[in-house]
């Protein structure tokens, strides 16, 4: 409390005293809830907004005419900004594919942007490529002399659904492609549903460099949810994707890399 309220009556002093304390407590939560509310709008081409650097910095990503097009955003993100003109290498691997797809991102500056800066980065896409579900990464791009990476997703990942009852032991309990009697044995000879009743799905969307993904979303891949297929463990988001996996492995051998190669 100020010291100019002492001299004040000890009743008044109370009473600024408790306005005080009430006003220093909706500040608070004030803050609070402008933090937990931060939502980013949509942006005006109708892309993508991404946040760069921890919301230091945002890109619009557009996908149109087979082209991927980002546009530069402050931490404001109603604020255009110009970056150094540069070339991105941006990774693209769709939903389900153990592959990454590279493209370069080749500066288009716009009316308004500084000499040797841009506002806009083009790339296209490689071809028959869609950008329905896709998870994009760029290792680095150079913003004010500092580098930052960033990635996004273009949609939430489709779960396949899951199979049951007799199709369900059929898959599971006989061999095929693949899928080997030995392979049976090593998984108990049960059925996912069996294997996993317990179990609780949780889907990361952004696994680190390094980490195991799911064969079938690309999401994080979860150590309590694999599956022994030819010998080799595959680490799964969820017991549908088991499934949907097992399924092509014996229905599609040659489209299943060994285990190791479901890494981000």
């Amino acid at each position: 409390m100020p010291d100019r309220f002492c001299c004040l009556p000890a009743a008044v002093r109370g009473t600024l005293v408790l306005l005080f304390a009430l006003q220093v407590i909706f500040a608070a939560i004030g803050c609070s809830k402008d933090d937990e509310q931060h939502v980013h709008e949509p942006g005006t081409h109708g892309g993508i907004i991404v946040s760069v650097g921890q919301d230091h910095y945002h890109a619009e990503a557009l996908f149109s005419e087979g082209k991927l097009r980002l546009y530069m955003l402050d931490q404001d993100q109603a604020k255009v900004i110009d970056i150094e003109q540069q070339e991105l290498q941006a990774f693209l691997r769709p939903f389900g594919d153990a592959q990454s797809y590279p493209i370069t991102l080749i500066p288009e500056p716009q009316e308004g942007d500084g000499p040797d800066r841009t506002s806009l980065f083009v790339g296209t896409l490689p071809s028959g490529m869609k950008a329905g579900q896709l998870l994009v990464n760029v290792p680095m791009i150079r913003i004010n002399g500092e580098r930052y990476r960033f990635s996004f997703a273009t949609a939430e990942p489709v779960m396949p659904a899951k199979v049951t009852s007799d199709a369900e032991r059929q898959l599971y309990l006989t061999p095929g492609g693949r899928y080997t009697d030995a392979d049976i044995a090593a998984n108990g000879s049960v059925t996912a549903s069996e294997k996993f009743a317990d179990f609780v799905s949780s889907h990361d969307m952004h696994p680190e460099p390094g980490a195991r993904i799911c064969p079938i979303t690309n999401t994080v891949a979860n150590p309590d949810c694999g599956w022994i297929i030819g010998g080799q463990e595959y680490l799964f988001c969820c017991p549908p994707c088991v499934d949907e996996f097992l399924k092509r492995a014996k229905e599609e051998p040659e489209s299943v890399l060994d285990a190791a190669a479901y890494v981000k």
